[in-house]
């Protein structure tokens, strides 16, 4: 059913901003980081630079489309979460048409970005949709939605790999077991935030699932994210400053176990957390470039 939008002084282009989730670069950049992991590792750390580029607008175009399928699923939900409440759907600041046409029109982008990429990568494009349009459902039937989240999230690490090497191989894979721990735990942080507001509308999360235990998983989630970069950094023959790099993020990590093992931080404190993780990611990525360089 469409809904009507309510009257507004916003320009509706900066709605449709707010929709695609752009005024929060932070969610956006935190899908580009695996990608671009792999793409930088499969390449020896000198991929070309048309393929960075469309790796790049391919996250971005896909991440707007995952955003805004999400409120599609979530408009009624939205409403119900301090959080989530003045969302442009939610709100009824837009209607469910103009949205489905943005979730089309970021779709058709992607898609033509994906025409770029080799055979395999393609169909690992193809294949990623379903994932995509399926995960807001996720929370309605399944106990740990995050860990469809992951696997959407490990389909960057695929495409952007095979883009490279035309093949998936055990770097492959153990860089996408790294990128779906790593994002079990930032968004397991992340939806505790709204555990109260997802228990009491009834809908699923891993802050649920996993309740008091909940910094014990993301503990680890973050040691297994560990773990599979160093064995990666070990198959790869890595140089000293990827070591550095994963240090450093190992140190953040440990650093925000000790914050979630407190009592009564405020919603706030788990936003932060989130934050901080899109720049462990990319010290990460610096270590994984300078580490690749001979």
């Amino acid at each position: 059913m469409l809904t009507t939008p309510k009257d507004h002084t916003e320009p509706i282009w900066l709605v449709i901003i707010r929709l695609l989730r752009w005024h929060k670069p932070e969610g956006r950049l935190i899908l580009m980081i695996p990608a671009l992991w792999a793409v930088f590792l499969a390449a020896a750390g000198k991929p070309p630079l048309p393929l960075v580029g469309v790796i790049i607008l391919g996250t971005l175009a896909t991440s707007a489309a995952g955003c805004v399928v999400n409120d599609l699923w979530d408009r009624d939900i939205d409403p119900q979460v301090e959080r989530t409440r003045d969302r442009p759907l939610a709100s009824r600041t837009l209607t469910v048409k103009v949205g489905i046409i943005v979730a089309i029109v970021a779709m058709a982008c992607a898609a033509v970005l994906a025409f770029y990429l080799n055979v395999l990568s393609f169909w690992l494009c193809v294949a990623a949709v379903p994932v995509i349009l399926l995960y807001p459902g996720a929370k309605r039937v399944f106990p740990v939605p995050q860990l469809v989240l992951s696997i959407a999230w490990g389909f960057g690490v695929l495409i952007s790999w095979s883009a490279v090497t035309h093949n998936l191989s055990l770097p492959t894979w153990l860089l996408w077991g790294a990128t779906v721990t790593w994002t079990l735990g930032f968004d397991t942080v992340y939806a505790m935030s709204d555990k109260e507001d997802d228990r009491r509308i009834g809908v699923n999360s891993s802050a649920l699932f996993f309740g008091s235990f909940a910094p014990v998983a993301i503990g680890i989630f973050f040691a297994s994210t560990v773990f599979l970069l160093s064995w990666l950094g070990l198959v790869l023959q890595l140089r000293p400053s990827f070591w550095i790099s994963l240090s450093i993020a190992s140190v953040s990590w440990i650093w925000q176990l000790t914050r979630l093992s407190q009592k009564d931080l405020p919603n706030s404190a788990y936003a932060e957390m989130f934050r901080q993780n899109v720049w462990i990611g990319f010290i990460v990525l610096a270590g994984m470039i300078s580490g690749s360089l001979l």
